[in-house]
């Protein structure tokens, strides 16, 4: 299996592995700190907070360790939105965000007696940013803007969306959850009030997060799942020693190695999207007016069925979209906000390399991925005639 996904989920690093292995012997509770046990393991904790904050470029007390990304923003979201004094109801999000994103908006709306407002993006998968900033007013208490979006891509202006929303008060919630570990993030966290990443999508074990905010910020929060007061009392629960372990390991690895795994994924990307080319006609790349991450590629193959095109190559794991949104059987939002048509986003593929991908990988996947397409589209053929 060539396995072409990784936006959806990366395998674990054997380093990382490693990490999980030997963090699992500190089976005491992080909490228990009366005794040597669980000191012990509540140093692996907060040896793992400190990894996390190195790859953000933050101080460790901003970092609130959790079970992913998804609750770390439903704790962003929801909890900004009930925190503020006084309540501040309304969220704004770009259509394209993550499916995690826009529910915990739409909670967040329920509870506060708000509404989520939907900016518009334009063809290119960049939000538009009149729209956005109409959207924005005294009442809306969270901009919510993913810094790179899962499908196509697409970097996000991060810094113009912050100045929107600080003009009128708002937070800037930010998604890092595709730019952690491959592209820049200094610029992006330098100007987001609050920030959410995952460690499975950057080598790590599934299982484990952070909401990323400063010490001002967090105490605005209200807390969603209450517990015994660990993380700073914003997060209840033991943490999971093993897990957060693998988490900072990956934090730390994809630190000191985003840059050359960026330019060798940008290579190998633009290896793939040469030979498809070459041996396909009418391959046309969504976002590809908008910067990009180096590693994805969101594929249209015209008049082939983009379900009926992975069928026809099990050798190959690649996507149709948001492995979130994957279980139901519904076309991508992602797609449809910027314009597609449903015919077109049918025919779209999400393509995603990662560390272990290797070009004779690329090689062979290009070779399988037009061979499915040329099959799918006589087939086509035959049928309509």
């Amino acid at each position: 299996m060539i396995y072409l996904d990784h936006n959806a989920s990366t395998p674990v690093d054997p380093r990382v592995a490693t990490t999980i292995v030997e963090a699992s012997s500190e089976f005491a509770n992080p909490a228990s700190v009366q005794h040597r046990s669980g000191q012990a393991a509540a140093e692996v904790v907060e040896e793992a907070r400190n990894h996390v904050a190195d790859l953000a470029g933050r101080p460790a007390r901003d970092v609130v360790l959790t079970s992913g990304a998804s609750e770390a923003a439903n704790l962003g979201i929801i909890g900004a939105a009930l925190g503020g004094a006084p309540v501040r109801p309304n969220i704004v999000v770009a259509a394209t965000e993550h499916k995690a994103i826009l529910s915990a908006a739409d909670v967040a709306a329920k509870l506060t007696g708000g509404e989520v407002r939907r900016a518009r993006v334009e063809r290119s998968g960049l939000v538009d940013l009149s729209h956005l900033a109409e959207l924005i007013d005294d009442t809306v208490s969270v901009v919510a803007l993913m810094a790179a979006n899962n499908e196509t891509g697409v970097l996000a202006p991060s810094r113009a969306a912050a100045e929107l929303a600080r003009h009128r008060g708002a937070l800037l919630f930010t998604d890092v959850t595709q730019l952690a570990g491959k592209g820049d993030m200094a610029n992006v966290v330098d100007c987001s009030d609050l920030l959410v990443c995952s460690s499975h999508k950057i080598y790590g074990p599934k299982g484990a997060g952070a909401l990323i905010a400063s010490r001002h910020i967090q105490r605005r929060l209200v807390p969603i799942f209450p517990g015994g007061g660990q993380e700073f009392e914003l997060r209840g629960g033991t943490q999971n020693t093993p897990a957060l372990a693998g988490f900072g390991r990956a934090a730390q690895l994809a630190a000191k190695e985003q840059p050359a795994d960026a330019q060798r994924l940008a290579h190998l990307t633009d290896e793939l999207l040469t030979g498809l080319r070459l041996r396909l006609s009418d391959v046309e790349v969504n976002g590809i007016e908008a910067e990009r991450l180096t590693n994805t590629l969101s594929l249209r193959f015209r008049g082939a069925d983009a379900e009926a095109v992975m069928t026809s190559m099990p050798g190959v794991a690649v996507s149709s979209g948001s492995a979130c949104q994957s279980a139901t059987p519904t076309q991508s939002h992602v797609l449809l906000a910027m314009g597609l048509t449903h015919q077109a986003a049918s025919e779209t593929l999400r393509i995603s390399l990662g560390r272990p991908t290797t070009l004779d990988e690329i090689e062979h996947a290009t070779d399988e991925i037009a061979s499915a397409v040329v099959r799918v589209r006589e087939l086509t053929t035959r049928s309509e005639g």
